[in-house]
């Protein structure tokens, strides 16, 4: 695909803008009939043609007129009829235009209220596969709002959104959305996601406030029972009146903000709209028979609340306001007295945020789909594995520099002080004890934890090695690799969504490697090393006498054989202190890692590094795919 077009279909106002595939350039509102945003409505003529937006609103001849639909879709199933005709309308103007040409490469992401379920997304994509769009994806309205806030120059939050609790209230015409994003996912809110509250309740309340205040209210009245166009007619002018006060209350406050409607059914009949700064508050302070006799003001506030209750986690840090009800002041200050430790901030084009967020949500999933490609080409390449290999002696070292103290101190002390007490009776039974009590220890989750300070610090330079290769992958695809690249993961930054250094080798992968280091200190420490430990310079007159007698009389061979069948008596024993024998250890310790070093790189080196390669390779491909998965949290 080459361009991506994002169609903000909503309650009472829609909007299309586009972005080509290569561009730099942010999304170009489209308008249609002059304007960036026009009205949802159709109208028919009795010649047959269609009219789309304002025009339908205001067409003398109009036999069919259609306003406020969508909000009726999963109630009314008449309703899928009026999208058709108007999303066929809207197609026709775009191909009229040229703004869409056919037979192009081009995709549609069309917005939905973020409580509509799978099935009625689906049921919502057919209507524009039905009237004749290219290939269609349904996106949350709230996640192309947030998509739209990340991507815009003009506020630079994309990194606070991906780090930190947001809450994400998208106001349109006849719902208000809200997306719960933690960590750089959206949490399901037990209100269903979306309240059939928004701009369209004002509407209705100035346009029965004004008829109210007519000499002709019963006559309007019983012409909006008669004639669902012409109430629709007036309720649109009730908008854009309501729309001109709000765009400089200040002014409108010391002017007269008025207009006169003709309605001609029948006779004549001149409907004025008023707006002052009464009928301000009164949009918002009185209630409604939708509302169930609420007022906007008390439902809005109510749903703030309800959020907040169930919110199970952290509260909002930042509440992120987008639609055209969000311009209104008194918005950021319920805002702010719901949730006092947020920041509440609003899109900088709230009017034309999700159709720009849809749009780029096209972009960014043709970069994704690249981008994966060329991850499944690095993952199968041999890259990895050359990285591995050209690292790999830096793991041997850190994991015995590690482990080979430690062991010593845990596992062969002990053997000495259970021998120096009698409980082993023989040397030659030192081996067997020794061997079993290293495997027991490195077992345990100490010595576990202690490999993973050392294999993370290894884990840092491979990663970095690997980082020359995948940062290309992610600029050319516009992947934000900087706080979410693989050396992020290991890192003790404040980047929030990265896996836990301990986590970084799995659990069997550690025991594995505990293995090879169990066999090959089983082997250094045991097979006669027991003598080697006790007997290499033995302080004390006893025990310098009985081994001098031992050499004396059998030669040095036979004397280790009997010393290790002998069964030396307690005191004997005692007369090797256990200070000498812990110097002892550490005088060996220096000569076991060279030993160690050697065994590793000589024997297990293939073995290891087959291990290693998969392992890594398989964290590499979890990392891209978590990067991937944070670029497209907005598009599900």
């Amino acid at each position: 695909m080459t361009e991506f077009y994002g169609f903000d279909l909503g309650d009472a106002e829609s909007a299309i803008a586009r972005i080509v595939k290569g561009e730099q350039e942010d999304p170009k509102v489209l308008p249609l009939r002059g304007e960036e945003s026009f009205v949802t409505a159709y109208a028919q003529t009795g010649a047959g043609e269609l009219l789309i937006g304002e025009s339908a609103c205001y067409a003398p001849g109009a036999v069919r007129r259609k306003l406020r639909f969508k909000s009726r879709f999963l109630t009314d199933p008449d309703s899928e009829k009026d999208l058709k005709s108007f999303a066929g309308g809207v197609l026709g103007e775009l191909y009229a235009d040229a703004a869409l040409i056919k037979g192009s490469e081009n995709c549609f992401y069309i917005g939905c209220p973020a409580g509509w379920s799978r099935n009625e997304r689906e049921r919502y994509r057919e209507i524009f596969e039905a009237a004749g769009y290219p290939p269609v994806r349904i996106i949350s309205e709230s996640r192309a709002a947030l998509v739209s806030a990340c991507q815009s120059r003009h506020l630079q939050i994309g990194h606070d959104i991906l780090s930190k609790p947001v809450l994400v209230i998208d106001i349109g015409s006849s719902t208000t959305d809200f997306a719960y994003i933690m960590n750089g996912k959206e949490v399901e809110l037990q209100t269903g996601g979306e309240v059939a509250l928004g701009g369209g309740i004002m509407d209705e309340i100035l346009l029965e406030e004004c008829v109210k205040a007519s000499p002709q209210a019963a006559r309007i009245r019983k012409i909006f029972e008669e004639s669902e166009p012409w109430k629709t007619y007036c309720e649109f002018a009730a908008r854009r009146l309501k729309e001109k006060y709000f765009s400089d209350e200040a002014f409108w406050n010391e002017n007269e903000c008025a207009q006169s409607v003709t309605i001609s059914y029948r006779l004549p009949v001149r409907l004025r709209l008023v707006m002052d700064a009464a009928m301000a508050r009164a949009l918002t302070e009185k209630g409604s028979p939708r509302l169930g006799g609420k007022s906007f003001r008390k439902v809005f506030v109510d749903s703030l609340r309800e959020v907040r209750k169930n919110i199970s986690g952290q509260q909002p840090e930042l509440v992120f306001l987008t639609g055209g009800v969000s311009r209104l002041p008194m918005i950021r200050t319920w805002c702010e007295e719901i949730f006092p430790e947020a920041v509440v901030i609003r899109g900088a084009d709230p009017a034309f945020s999700v159709a720009k967020g849809l749009a780029w949500c096209g972009r960014i999933d043709e970069d994704l789909r690249e981008f994966r490609r060329e991850v499944e080409q690095f993952i199968a390449s041999d890259k990895v594995e050359r990285i591995v290999k050209d690292h790999i002696r830096l793991l041997y070292r850190s994991a015995v520099d590690a482990m080979v103290e430690p062991v010593l101190e845990n596992a062969a002390l002990p053997v000495f002080d259970r021998w120096r007490d009698g409980k082993i009776r023989r040397l030659a039974d030192v081996d067997k004890e020794m061997a079993r009590e290293i495997e027991t220890w490195l077992k345990t989750e100490e010595a576990r934890k202690l490999l993973v300070k050392p294999i993370t610090q290894w884990l840092g330079p491979v990663a970095q090695a690997i980082e020359d290769h995948t940062v290309p992958i992610c600029v050319r695809h516009n992947v934000p690799y900087q706080a979410l690249s693989l050396s992020s993961y290991l890192s003790l930054s404040d980047i929030d969504i990265r896996i836990e250094a301990k986590d970084v080798f799995a659990v069997e992968e550690i025991t594995w490697l505990i293995d090879a280091i169990v066999s090959v200190l089983v082997g250094l420490l045991c097979g006669g090393s027991g003598v080697a430990l006790i007997s290499s310079g033995l302080p004390g007159v006893a025990a310098g006498a009985v081994l001098s007698l031992l050499v004396l009389f059998l030669g040095k061979d036979k004397m280790e054989g009997a010393l290790l069948s002998a069964v030396i008596p307690k005191a004997a024993r005692k007369v090797i202190p256990r200070s000498y024998f812990r110097s002892r250890i550490k005088g060996i310790s220096s000569e076991v890692k060279m030993n160690f070093y050697d065994s590793l790189e000589k024997d297990k080196n293939e073995e290891i590094t087959d291990r290693m390669v998969e392992e890594i390779s398989q964290q590499i491909e979890t990392c891209l795919t978590k990067m991937a998965e944070v670029v497209e949290i907005p598009l599900g």
